[in-house]
């Protein structure tokens, strides 16, 4: 499920729950994209995302290079314990995720 708000000359906010993953991407990439083409600033709100794969991830970063180009901005706000536990492995914060060389 999603929502959206804006305000005078605020961001869009745009609420995502539940899964980001392969099996919603085709509706989160519409959820995602819209918004983008109505507002220079556009905030994903991921306070209730209960999960994340590499699916959804590549649909944020869809998200912000499509608002690059229209000299936009992507703003994620309120990373909920799955996006954050996603975010720490892709950026290697924690040294234990890193596997050591062989050889």
């Amino acid at each position: 499920m999603t929502t959206i708000e804006q305000s005078n000359n605020a961001p869009h906010v745009v609420h995502i729950e539940g899964e980001m993953t392969i099996y919603r991407a085709a509706e989160i990439k519409q959820t995602l994209l819209t918004p983008i083409v109505e507002s220079a600033v556009v905030e994903f709100n991921l306070s209730k995302v209960t999960e994340l794969d590499s699916a959804g991830v590549q649909l944020l970063m869809l998200a912000k290079r499509t608002a690059q180009t229209k000299h936009g901005d992507v703003r994620l706000v309120a990373l909920s314990p799955a996006v954050l536990d996603v975010m720490q492995l892709l950026y290697f914060r924690d040294a234990s995720a890193i596997a050591p060389r062989t050889g």
